[in-house]
């Protein structure tokens, strides 16, 4: 029987395997490095947090993106916004350097049997294990407004369903949304030859001030001081702080997560949206419909008014919502059966991430309405990582390689951000 499996291998499930091999548990990680990143995100795309903010997470820390650009000959600076194509590569290399081994396997069921899990994969082999850490990203809880619904695949996707948006080239494209995703997608289309549009409820779209320089003057600082999720004193509280987050009410802890950091596009994408996509503000769709070759969509305005709009296609960057109702891999006695926060469908987590159901963590976005939006960044998987860890020794009954839990690294300024 196996100490622990990991099912996941993004950032998180990477991290959380990186930290459990080096304590000597007995480890099996199941699933395809980076997939998320590999399949479901556009060519073109730039991460929004900086290169020092999204390091996956090793216990001597040296697996970072600057080791990789340097090893690579790649800038990772601060300032200069990092490729997909990068960041997916560093989180491969980083696996096969502090990941003894992944299995590019899927898990089809996770179920209890006696003090441990039984967990099945696609290649039908069953594995025994005294707990299982739950790091399965973002892509079970994708969110579609439900007008959207019951259009087929050809006329309404999501963000997510799109690595190649060249098959757009010369449509008729409406996004929705004001989130980055939408915001970076629509300037895509745009780049791609698309004629795209952005539809959304908000009545201005934020977008995010460039990052100040990391030497600066005590009072520049002390006002407006760096995090991992954006500068000012609410993102650095989030960022550094997520066990103070979990000790909220759990109606607050849902509103952060839900709202904090609101939806904003990054400082070097703005001049690339604003001369190439029109926007229609401050409108939601009451309704869509095929209609001839495309949608029309029927929108109510935010003062009551109504219009159509008639598109080829409708890309909803709506985001992902965590929903245990999803998670179809686990047998429906455990997830209809653990303790969530307040009314929502994410699980309670005690402070190491272990859910009601003894043996069993999550990591990853599941986690964000009890310990923050840290959770919904690559920054979080240091803090998961140890915390997960810790949870899972005591669950194994063995304190003897329990690890100290870091402080933080200082949101700002590491040691070295160039190559």
């Amino acid at each position: 029987m196996y100490d622990l499996v990991v099912v996941g291998a993004g950032p998180y499930g990477l991290s959380i395997a990186a930290h459990a091999a080096a304590a000597g548990l007995r480890l099996r990680v199941l699933g395809r490095p980076m997939a998320t990143w590999r399949d479901h995100m556009p060519d073109g795309m730039f991460l929004t947090s900086e290169p020092w903010a999204s390091p996956l997470s090793d216990p001597d820390g040296s697996h970072t993106p600057a080791a990789y650009g340097a090893a690579h000959d790649l800038t990772t600076e601060h300032g200069v916004p990092l490729p997909l194509g990068t960041f997916t590569a560093y989180g491969r290399w980083f696996g096969e350097r502090a990941v003894p081994q992944i299995e590019e396997a899927t898990v089809t069921s996770v179920r209890p049997d006696g003090d441990g899990f039984h967990v099945d994969t696609d290649t039908g082999e069953r594995i025994a294990a005294k707990a299982v850490a739950l790091a399965v990203g973002v892509m079970p809880f994708v969110h579609r407004p439900w007008p959207l619904l019951e259009l087929p695949p050809h006329l309404a996707s999501h963000s997510s369903d799109h690595r190649d948006l060249r098959r757009f080239c010369g449509q008729d494209v409406t996004v929705i949304g004001a989130g980055q995703s939408a915001l970076e997608t629509a300037a895509l289309l745009a780049e791609q030859g698309a004629r795209p549009r952005l539809v959304a409820r908000a009545d201005r779209l934020r977008w995010n001030a460039p990052p100040q320089p990391l030497e600066r003057g005590r009072l520049r600082a002390l006002r407006d001081p760096h995090s991992a999720l954006g500068t000012g004193w609410p993102n650095r509280l989030w960022s550094q702080a997520p066990w103070a987050v979990r000790r909220l009410p759990a109606a607050t802890r849902l509103r952060i997560a839900e709202q904090a950091p609101g939806p904003a596009g990054a400082w070097w994408l703005r001049e690339r949206f604003e001369q190439t996509v029109p926007t229609l503000l401050n409108h939601r769709i009451r309704a869509a419909t095929a209609h001839h070759d495309g949608v029309r969509l029927h929108l109510t305005h935010a003062e009551g008014g109504t219009e159509t709009l008639d598109t080829q296609h409708v890309v909803a960057a709506t985001g992902f919502r965590p929903d245990l109702g999803r998670l179809r891999l686990l047998v429906p006695p455990v997830r209809t059966t653990l303790r969530t926060v307040g009314g929502s469908r994410a699980p309670e987590l005690s402070c190491c991430f272990e859910s009601s159901w003894p043996g069993l963590f999550f990591a990853g976005l599941l986690t964000a309405p009890s310990f923050g939006p840290s959770m919904r960044f690559v920054h979080g998987a240091a803090f998961t990582a140890t915390r997960l860890l810790r949870g899972v020794q005591r669950r194994l009954g063995d304190r003897r390689g329990a690890t100290t839990i870091p402080r933080p690294a200082r949101d700002g300024a590491p040691a070295a951000q160039g190559t």
